[in-house]
């Protein structure tokens, strides 16, 4: 299966990526929807949830085979329906969802009629923190009002509806019990995207924008927009972020693979002199054998870090999540430069999918926790052990 699923990225996705690196999101979606279409006919649609869902049933370790091949292009978990931000949602929404959230948001979305969004990072908060926010949702009878500002809210341009997280009790002795999270339609009066931030010089649209979003008195009923307990905001977080880190890890690999791939094939074609080609060069070829030990090592860190998940739990392979997250990121970041390089001034333009890349993979090192936050959690870990036993 998983061979026909590569064999259908190389054949019918990748061929689409010239428009979007091009141009924009809009002008794919006709396309986009057709291939949607095949992938559903075929199967694989939602590769994460149930069959009795309408998924493929995967395993976490089976999708994290499958995250890799769709890696290997920009489009490809928005083609099989299970692209950041809305697979962490439906997740969320199965596990903690009430039947009248499953049934007006969890089903449109997984048969992807719409899209959603997340917000908790703020602009005047870092990002790091998800205990020390200002966004608020106070109650008021049966309705909650939510105010606040939201930033780098992934997928919002186009988004039907948005999980956000607000501080509810600021007052709890216990930071970890002070937020919420809730359902807010960006119909609602009060929601507002201020304007989608330029990365890179790229501001983007649709599913592959970033956000600024306002929360202007939103007004929502309780029974519909809180997810879960009030102040579980932190634990269906970290609930949502672990398997996310996954996900996300697996796609990193994918693409360190596909610019691998160009890498080799650059290096193979591109004569430097008459007689010589790059592959020639030391510095090429030790690129090259860095870059595959170094991919080879991510996924088997990764695949290490989704078997302590399976036995033991998110909460309990903590360290190892942080590992990968760190780990993983920067691998991605050498084997992106290094292709680029390889490429010369090839490599800055949007005739490969490089720079695109490069563009929006650098926040991998920032996104879901920065590196040195991860170091450090897992320095501490690691250290804690030699304080217990002394």
């Amino acid at each position: 299966m998983m061979n026909k699923i590569k064999e259908f990225l190389d054949s019918e996705v990748i061929p689409l990526e010239p428009l979007l690196l091009n141009s924009r999101f809009a002008p794919l979606l006709e396309s986009l929807e057709k291939l949607r279409a095949k992938v559903k006919n075929a199967g694989w649609w939602a590769p994460f949830l149930p069959s009795s869902e309408g998924g493929m049933g995967l395993s976490l370790l089976q999708f994290a085979e499958l995250s890799e091949i769709l890696g290997r292009s920009p489009l490809g978990h928005y083609a099989f329906n299970c692209q950041a931000p809305d697979v962490g949602n439906m997740e969320l929404l199965r596990q903690y969802g009430s039947n009248e959230q499953k049934e007006k948001y969890l089903k449109t979305l997984t048969d992807g009629s719409i899209r959603s969004c997340f917000a908790m990072t703020e602009p005047d908060r870092p990002g790091s923190n998800p205990t020390w926010m200002d966004a608020s949702a106070t109650e008021d009878g049966d309705y909650y009002i939510i105010k606040g500002r939201k930033w780098f809210t992934s997928a919002a341009d186009g988004a039907s509806f948005c999980i956000v997280m607000a501080v509810t009790d600021p007052d709890n002795e216990n930071k970890y019990s002070r937020a919420s999270m809730f359902i807010v339609e960006t119909e609602n009066p009060g929601f507002q995207i201020v304007r989608n931030i330029s990365v890179m010089g790229d501001p983007g649209e649709g599913y592959f924008s970033h956000s600024e979003v306002e929360f202007n008195n939103c007004r929502i009923h309780n029974k519909l927009g809180l997810i879960g307990e009030t102040g579980s905001g932190f634990k269906l977080a970290q609930e949502r972020l672990s398997p996310g880190r996954i996900h996300h890890c697996m796609r990193w690999i994918g693409i360190c693979e596909r610019s691998f791939d160009l890498m080799c094939q650059r290096a193979s074609d591109r004569s430097i002199s008459p007689g010589r080609k790059l592959l020639d060069e030391g510095i090429i070829q030790n690129w090259i054998a860095e870059s595959r030990a170094e991919i080879d090592a991510a996924r088997l860190l990764v695949l290490k870090c989704v078997n302590a998940i399976e036995t033991d739990g998110s909460f309990s392979a903590r360290m190892e999540v942080s590992i990968i997250k760190f780990y993983v990121a920067d691998v991605l970041r050498k084997v992106l430069d290094r292709a680029i390089q390889i490429h010369g001034a090839l490599g800055m333009t949007d005739d490969t999918p490089l720079a695109f890349w490069y563009r929006h993979e650098r926040g991998a090192r920032i996104y879901d926790g920065p590196d040195e936050v991860h170091k450090r959690a897992v320095a501490r870990e690691i250290l804690k052990r030699y304080s217990d036993s002394s």
